[in-house]
């Protein structure tokens, strides 16, 4: 069996990513990104209201993050969102097409959090590694 993690490349392995402009805390546990992921933590700490951006649940990017950053897997954040939708009491996070959209759209929306590639994080996003 292959390890997961070894078969990416380190320019390749998914990171946090927020407006360049926003002031987020310098990390972000496991557990709160798992609560913006989820869709659970809906504000900031400076009261400015979390845009969470993902890419489709199959792809590679997606997958990666999913299993590498908080840990689960990618039906399972599915599950969680289903939930919310359907129960009336909250909503998904927005999907994106592709890396490029993400960066592009994280870049220029106060508020937003999502993950690129390594590779792909330019001035106008700003990584937050996880603590």
């Amino acid at each position: 069996m292959i390890f997961f993690a070894s078969a990416v490349p380190a320019e390749n392995f998914p990171v946090v990513v927020v407006n360049a402009t926003a002031n987020p805390p310098l990390s972000l546990s496991r557990n709160v990104l798992g609560a913006i992921f989820g869709m659970r933590l809906r504000k900031w700490s400076d009261g400015v209201p979390i845009k969470v951006y993902v890419l489709p649940d199959d792809d590679p990017t997606h997958i990666a993050f999913s299993k590498s950053v908080l840990k689960v897997f990618p039906y399972q954040l599915r599950s969680a969102w289903d939930r919310l939708v359907f129960s009336g009491t909250g909503e998904e996070p927005i999907m994106l097409k592709s890396e490029q959209q993400m960066r592009s759209v994280v870049g220029s929306t106060p508020g937003a959090i999502g993950y690129l590639s390594r590779s792909m994080i330019d001035d106008s996003v700003k990584e937050i590694p996880e603590n």
